[in-house]
């Protein structure tokens, strides 16, 4: 037996397991499904959601179905370690929807996936709308592709060497040397585009948010529908995106200077020599 096995508690492993299989389907899930597809005893997944869903972590809806609260949003905004983060973006969030027409969302890294913690609506009619909790991949989504570009290189390279990229349609980038220049290109315009490489038709363009240590703690990205967003418009809409992630940045204390900007394409591009 390990140490780590030494030392761990059943009962909030099998608890843990359940919300983040409950986090992947938005639409719920009934005990006995809960049970079939993690192989758990009924009457465990019985006392465990009872005790979740008595904390306020779980909802069950008329038709049995277990989802997960907005409870958890509040522990996210605590990692986060900035718990301002939603009061001090509300308004630019506001302000990048009304320059775009388009659906702006705010979001952070959870290990292997991005979690959206907030939105503002589009006032285009056709819009695209996206449930807080919602988790998303990080090499198939702009906001992903940020957090990943802006981490420190031994960070990035461990979370890389983990990563699956996971095929979606023809767009995806699905490989490490491919993903590699993704990064270089992120750098170098200060922004990510996804051009519908998770979701057909759907395109969006993030940036990074970062505290006054310079790390990035969260990404702020416009979406809409492609037809919207031809390759001129992606370009202009990201460098308004960008421009709305520093005005968040600096009110934690942040500037983005040009010499960091190059020595982070430079960190990227040794990084790609080394693979």
């Amino acid at each position: 037996m390990s140490k780590v096995d030494e030392f761990q508690v059943p009962a909030l492993d099998r608890a843990l397991t359940i919300l983040e299989l409950l986090a992947s389907h938005s639409d719920g899930m009934r005990m006995r499904e809960i049970a079939d597809h993690l192989e758990l005893p009924p009457n465990s997944v019985f006392r465990i959601t009872g005790a979740l869903e008595a904390r306020g972590y779980l909802n069950r809806d008329g038709d049995m179905r277990y989802r997960l609260t907005r409870k958890l949003l509040s522990l996210g905004y605590a990692a986060i370690g900035e718990d301002k983060l939603i009061e001090h973006a509300i308004d630019v969030m506001q302000g990048l929807r009304d320059a775009t027409g388009e659906t702006v969302l705010i979001g952070v890294r959870v290990d292997m996936q991005g979690v959206v913690l907030e939105q503002v609506a589009a006032s285009n009619p056709i819009k695209f709308l996206v449930d807080p909790g919602t988790h998303f991949p990080l090499h198939a989504s702009a906001p992903g592709k940020v957090f990943i570009a802006y981490m420190r290189a031994a960070e990035r390279n461990a979370l890389l060497d983990r990563m699956t990229f996971t095929r979606f349609n023809e767009r995806t980038i699905d490989s490490r040397e491919r993903f590699d220049q993704e990064i270089e290109k992120v750098l170098a315009d200060g922004f990510a585009i996804d051009c519908g490489e998770e979701i057909e038709g759907l395109r969006c363009v993030g940036a990074p948010i970062f505290n006054h240590r310079g790390a990035p703690t969260a990404a702020i990205w416009v979406t809409g529908p492609s037809f919207r967003f031809d390759d001129a418009q992606l370009r202009v809409i990201g460098r308004q995106v960008a421009a709305a992630a520093a005005t968040i940045s600096r009110r934690f204390g942040f500037e983005l200077l040009p010499d960091k900007k190059k020595d982070r394409r430079q960190d990227v591009q040794g990084n790609a020599a080394a693979h």
